[in-house]
């Protein structure tokens, strides 16, 4: 599958990306889809 970027999506709804994220919120869509751990794990690897 492949993924769109948040810039993106919003562009393809016609809205800004600030608003898009907002959205996404709203309707419970998580912005990051990771476990506590494997953010934990990303951000110790940064």
């Amino acid at each position: 599958m492949k993924r769109l970027s948040s810039g993106m999506a919003a562009t393809l709804l016609g809205v800004d990306r600030v608003t898009f994220i907002l959205k996404l919120s709203e309707y419970g869509v998580p912005l990051i889809d990771l476990s506590e751990e494997e953010l934990l794990s990303d951000v110790e690897n940064a």
